[in-house]
This record gives structure tokens, sequence and C-alpha cells, in this order.
């Protein structure tokens, strides 16, 4: 509230005084409130919050938001935060003696209807969270950050309860001790990006990896390291619809009609909502009921070479022209000091120019003139055409289907793809609008807006720290391609999808497709426990790599290392092959001996598919 100054500081400590009146006997938190007045609880949000302290000792550390990844804006590239980041700022977290946490996001979202914000904030709210846009795991940060919770809960009376001591062992290596009726748990944390560390505790040795964290609940026996995933690891795929026999885009019968620009007549028009000798704010005028305002004003021409630049020019006739401009948002500010005060739509000024740059230039500032309202677009407030509204069948045509042309509608019917996997629809060629299934919107769309050709990683190095500029995919094409329709949208026979085209594209590459995983992974330590499933009723189909012992690479890319037990295949195909799931207890008691003589622990690489 700092940008508010003393009015802020104010507003703070009433509302602090408001909430202690109503004595319902709970704590109150504050976030990101440095000064918040006792006994409101200041609390931390960001990618890491280890080095966060309330502003009273007596109150709990608190992390209210830990921001598991990032949004994604209109012509950014995907933004990606690694497992073994976000579990070590958690168990950094945790290790610095916090009490509660809590993510930003653990399953993201979709932005349906006008919700997204920002401005221009897409349509997808994925931010690679533990659970996806469409709520499938996505792994491996699901699971690595399950077992990371597992392992915080054993040592929850501990920690809790418990003093602590902390060991500075340099080099940004620390240890820290939790003691408490007899029973111990401890921290090893390096915060060096690049150097691992081989210390001792209690007398004996351990390795911790660069940027990590090693959990031991009893001190003892190392349970969990932030940096070495034993998890599944999923490629998410969007396949065919197969209710269409694979057969999109190609089967879809499109119609359309065009959306007509609205023009005063005789200084009116039909369903304005009010008039003004100014440019008003479109939020105002609008009051967040729709994208579209239409500002319609008119004006006497005296010269023929009278032009108006937007993003071409224009003729004005002799004697009386209207001018009618269509101004569109992409959400709102929803964030930030004053974002209420943000300047929405056309606020000027507004002019016209004839003989531009010669010495007959004459300038003419509409700002003043009578500007008229209109809220919206006739096919949607006015018609309904996205809901398929039958008494305004009419209007639509089959033939000569129009691509690259400024305010058209699109519709076609679909069968809704088998199965229970989640459904996208792909709307790639086409430019910019909006999107409806059988009449709910399922949000904006923007496939034209690409995002820039640098700035991507071939590889994602989880070491250092996290910035929505790291880790990025995804150059060179649209920020948002696939569109998600939740099954609860619908139906089981013909489904009807509208669409509204601002910019001009081509809806004739437009196809609906399920997504799930098909390629699973595991690169699990021995010790542990490989836990592999498939979703929507796939079964794993077939192993394409398996080796126990000191396998290299990662998912898909994997090759056998110098020793491997050779019956881990055979135990491993007969516990997976023909189900959905197969946990694997990774031992050489289990898989056979491996014949490595390594330091390192032995290791079980696998790839499968699910079918």
């Amino acid at each position: 509230m700092g940008s508010y100054g003393s009015n802020g500081k104010s507003y703070v400590d009433w509302c602090a005084k408001l909430a202690q009146s109503f004595n319902i006997e709970v704590p109150w938190i504050m976030c990101q409130q440095g000064d918040a007045p006792q006994p409101m609880i200041n609390t931390c949000n960001g990618w890491y919050c280890d080095q966060f302290n309330p502003n009273n000792k007596n109150s709990p550390k608190i992390w209210t938001e830990n921001w598991t990844g990032w949004f994604k804006d209109w012509g950014m590239q995907d933004p990606h935060r690694t497992a073994e980041d976000v579990a070590f700022a958690v168990a950094r977290f945790f290790q610095y003696g916090g009490s509660l946490q809590n993510y930003y996001m653990y399953h993201g979202g979709t932005n349906f209807g006008r919700t997204s914000g920002g401005p221009y904030i897409t349509t997808s709210y994925d931010y690679d969270a533990p659970l996806d846009e469409y709520g499938n795991k996505n792994q491996p940060k699901w699971g690595h950050l399950k077992k990371l919770h597992e392992v915080i809960m054993s040592m929850e009376t501990i920690l809790t309860n418990g003093v602590k001591r902390e060991v500075d062992y340099g080099n940004m290596m620390s240890a820290t001790i939790y003691m408490h009726q007899g029973k111990q748990a401890c921290f090893l944390g390096n915060a060096n990006w690049n150097t691992d560390f081989t210390v001792n505790l209690m007398g004996t040795n351990y390795t911790v990896p660069a940027w990590s964290v090693t959990i031991l609940p009893d001190c003892y026996t190392e349970v969990y390291n932030t940096a070495k995933i034993n998890t599944q690891i999923s490629i998410m795929e969007k396949l065919p619809n197969e209710a269409d026999d694979e057969k999109e885009p190609y089967e879809l019968k499109w119609q359309w009609r065009p959306e007509h620009p609205e023009h005063l007549k005789h200084g009116t028009v039909k369903g304005s909502v009010m008039s003004a000798n100014k440019l008003l704010d479109q939020k105002v005028v609008t009051n967040d009921t729709s994208d579209y305002l239409w500002h319609m004003t008119s004006q006497y021409g005296l010269y023929n070479k009278l032009e108006f630049t937007m993003d071409k020019d224009i003729k004005l006739k002799l004697g009386t022209n209207t001018i009618s401009l269509l101004s569109a948002t992409v959400g709102l500010a929803n964030y930030g000091a004053r974002f209420d005060e943000v300047d929405v739509g056309i606020h000027g000024p507004v002019k016209l120019i004839g003989n531009k740059g010669s010495k007959d230039e004459v300038v003419k500032d509409l700002s003043g003139n009578k500007w008229t309202y209109k809220i919206g677009l006739e096919g949607i407030e006015g018609k309904g055409l996205q809901n398929g509204d039958s008494r305004h069948n009419s209007g639509w045509q089959y033939y000569n289907l129009p691509s690259n042309r400024l305010f058209i509608w699109y519709k076609a019917m679909f069968k809704a793809p088998l199965g229970t996997d989640p459904v996208v629809v792909d709307l790639n060629g086409l430019g910019k609008g909006i999107a409806w299934v059988n009449g709910h919107n399922i949000g904006r769309y923007w496939p034209a807006y690409a995002a820039d050709q640098d700035g991507c990683s071939i590889t994602c190095d989880y070491r250092g720290t996290y910035g929505p500029n790291k880790c990025l995919t995804n150059c060179g094409n649209p920020s948002q391609r696939w569109y998600h329709i939740p099954r609860s949208y619908l139906r089981d026979d013909n489904n009807l999808l509208v669409l509204f085209e601002e910019f001009g594209g081509s809806p004739l590459n437009v196809k609906f497709q399920t997504v799930t995983p098909v390629t699973i992974c595991g690169n699990t330590y021995e010790g542990n426990t490989l836990d592999l499933s498939c979703q929507g009723g796939s079964l794993i189909s077939e192993i394409r790599f398996l080796s126990f012992g000191n396998p290299k690479g990662s998912c898909g890319a994997y090759e056998k290392g110098t020793c491997e037990a050779y019956n881990a295949a055979s135990v491993i195909k007969k516990a997976c092959l023909g189900k959905q799931s197969c946990s694997i207890e990774v031992s050489e008691n289990v898989l056979g001996p491996t014949g490595c003589h390594m330091t390192e622990k032995n290791m079980l690489a696998i790839e499968a598919i699910c079918h």
C-alpha cells in the first residue's frame, strides 16, 4: 500500500480493526504487507520465501503464494519452472523455520468467457502448475512435490515444536537441526548455483548437489533430495478426434455471416447507451459487460483530401460524414497500484488531418465532438448468434466461405471426442476473436499473435533463481493455439462451435483433439518405488527403453550405461504391460544385481507407451 502514502497506511489499519471487530477467533493475514498492524500476520508471496521473516517474533512464518510457474501474456513464449526448483524453494522455506505454505497455482485453469485480466493475459492460465489447465498431473512436478509433502508432514511435530540449531559450512552450504523430545530432523541446504558439496553431519558424510536440499527425517537417513526426481515423467500429446474417424478438419461443414459496423443515422443509432461531448473511458461506459464499444460521431467535410489515419487512410466526402470507431479490450488491468485508474479504450486525441505534411495541412480535433456510444456487437448482444438461435438462421451462408476478412461469424457442428480425456480445439489459422461451444464462451482466441523468435532454451537448468524469462519454449509460434473445452460443455451427439473473427483468418484448419500422456518415463534411484500410470482408460502397451544400472540421458533419449541388471526387463514387463498402472520397487533384490561398482546408487530408467 506504499503507493498510496499515508492514506494507504490508514486504510490498512482500518481493515485490521474491522477484521478484529468480527471476533471470529481465527488468525488474520495480510499478504505482502510488511507493516501489517498486530495482530495481523504479514505473509510472503513469491518464488522464494526462505529469507522472509514476519514483522513480529511471535507470528508464524507463512508463505501464502508459492508461484509454481508463471502466467502467459499474448505474444509471450511458454514459461516453465522446474520441479527441482519448486521443491528446492519449499524445502528451504521449512529448513529456515516455515510454518505453512500454499501454492499459487496448484491447479492451472482456463480464463473462460471474458475473465482473463492483466490485461493481455492469455485464455489459458495453465501456470505450469502441478495439476495442469485440464486437470492432468503435470509430471514430474506433481509427483516430486507429493513425495516432498509426505516427508515434511512426517516431521511436522518436530518442525513446529522443536528448537533448531544452524550449522554454516560456508559457500552457501548449511545444515539445520530440529530437536524435540529426544527426536531430531535435519536439512542440508546447498544454495550454490554450480558446486556440489560433501559435508559431514554427526560423523556421516553427505553429498548435496548444487541448488538442492537433502532431508534426513532422523538426521541420519537421506530420504529426499530436491534435485533427485524419483517419480514419473509424462509427455502430453494431443490426439485426433476418433469420433470423426480422424477426418477433421475436412469433415467440418462451415457456415458464415458478416458482422455489420454500426453507423449513426440522422444523429442516432439503435441501442446506444449515452452521448457525451468528450471521449469517455471504455470501462466506465460498458461497466465491463462487453469487450466491444462503438464510438460514433459526425463531421462536416470541407476538403476532399481530408484523411483520418489509423491503420490506413480514408477519404471524407463533402457534407456530413459519420465516423464509427470500435475499441476492443483484451482483459482489464486487475493488479498493481491504482489499476482502476488505467485508461481503457479510445482516450484521444482523435484528429482529422487534411493535406498532411504540406503547407496547407488542416487539423480538426474531434475529441470534443458529440460522441454516441453503443456497447457490444449486434451479433452478440443483439442477435445472440453465439447461442445458435434458430430465429437468425436465415442470415447464415454455406457458399463462398470468406477468409482473411474482418468481422466474420463462422459456425460448424462437430462430434464430441470419445473417452474421458480432456478436450481442446485447435484454432490455428484464425486471427483474433471469441469462441463458443454450445453457447458456452470458452474465451478469447488470438493464434495470429506469435511469440518472439528469441529467448527460448534448448536445455533447462534447474539451478539458480527462477524468473519468467528462464526456461522458455514455443518461440515463434502462436502464444496460444489450443483452447480448452470442458466435457461438461459437450453433448453426446452433435455440438456447435461458433467463432466471431475480428482480424481475419480461416477456420479450415480447425480440429478437435484430446490431451493425454502417451509417453511416460521414470529415472528412479535405488531405494525408491516408481509408480507408472496411464490415464483415460489407456494401458501400458509397450516398453521402449529399460535399464537398471547406470543409464544415461533423459526421457525420449535414454542410453544404456556400462552395467545393468539383465533380469530387470522381464520383471518390469510382467508387472506393467497391459495394465493401466504399476508400481516398481527399485532394488537389486527385485530387479536383479547390476554388477555396477559405483559410489552413486543404481538407477532405473524406463520409457513406456500408453495406448
